[in-house]
């Protein structure tokens, strides 16, 4: 009885509307759907590109950076080089390098360098000895060349510097890699060597890379005492750490330069090595010099 009415129902409205309209009613219900579907897929995209949109975006970025390099000389390069850095200061000019070398890189130098480290030694001045030296410089170190690097990662950071001093690689001298632990220290030297201090030089250093390869939890600052021409009134006591302090971070890079332009020695390059309160210290050191080392 109740199917027989249902029945009756769906044919009394079906011939009371028309087909016609039945048709129109699910071509409008279609439509919103679709539409409001539209709108849902455009907000999700606004919100998360989709990964075609990403490499579209990269694609021609990397388009803009082709576009923008340009001819180049036989010894020039062939794309723009994007190397991060921050101006610490004009008065030394001090350069600040983040991410310069790869945690990775970090540790394969430390790991060639920590069997071969003995204890540092320093250029000594006219009238200077060993025994009168003692505490100034107090970390372990050992020196190695590009050359000496069988995984070739001293030669990409050595490439790396020179493009950044621009200043050949010939003219620096093989890696200096130091371990300060807890209290060692540098007391404030300059890396330029006064020929009346230190005698007759073949070349002067003209500019120090530093490249950190190890976090500092406390201490271990590279500190630049005179800089903007503070604490040079005065009597400094050269075992101090005060002025411009550098926090040592894996990876990262410093540049700072000892000579202005005329060869002369900058006296605001003086700087130090503050000692290290908790943890060890891992640096690797570049000294680039005004001529050609002989011995490259």
């Amino acid at each position: 009885m109740m199917k027989g009415n249902k029945g009756r129902h769906h044919h009394y409205w079906s011939k009371k509307l028309g087909l016609p309209v039945v048709l129109l009613f699910c071509s409008f219900f279609f439509l919103v759907g679709f539409l409001i579907s539209g709108f849902i897929s455009q907000d999700i995209s606004h919100v998360r590109p989709r990964p075609r949109l990403l490499k579209s975006i990269e694609e021609e970025r990397e388009r803009e950076r082709e576009n923008n390099s340009l001819s180049h000389g036989n010894t020039g390069e062939s794309s723009v080089s994007l190397i991060p850095f921050q101006v610490l200061s004009w008065k030394p000019r001090a350069l600040y390098f983040p991410s310069f070398a790869t945690s990775e890189q970090c540790e394969s130098i430390i790991n060639m360098a920590k069997v071969q480290l003995k204890p540092s030694t320093l250029a000594l001045r006219k009238g200077e000895t060993v025994e009168s030296t003692q505490g100034v410089r107090t970390s372990s170190g050992m020196f190695i060349s590009a050359s000496e690097d069988k995984t070739g990662i001293l030669d990409l950071i050595e490439q790396k510097i020179a493009k950044v001093t621009m200043i050949p690689r010939n003219h620096g001298e093989a890696f200096n890699v130091l371990r300060y632990e807890i209290g060692q220290r540098y007391q404030s030297h300059y890396d330029a060597l006064d020929p009346e201090e230190y005698g007759p030089q073949k070349s002067q250093r003209v500019a120090s890379f530093l490249l950190y390869l190890s976090d500092v939890e406390e201490g271990g600052e590279t500190v630049f005492p005179f800089e903007n021409g503070e604490y040079m009134d005065w009597n400094y006591d050269f075992k101090k750490c005060i002025g411009l302090k550098v926090k040592p971070r894996k990876g990262d890079g410093l540049l700072f330069y000892s000579l202005f332009p005329n060869g002369t020695v900058d006296q605001l390059s003086l700087h130090g090595s503050c000692p290290v309160i908790k943890g060890e210290k891992w640096v690797a050191t570049k000294w680039i010099r005004d001529r050609e080392n002989e011995f490259y």
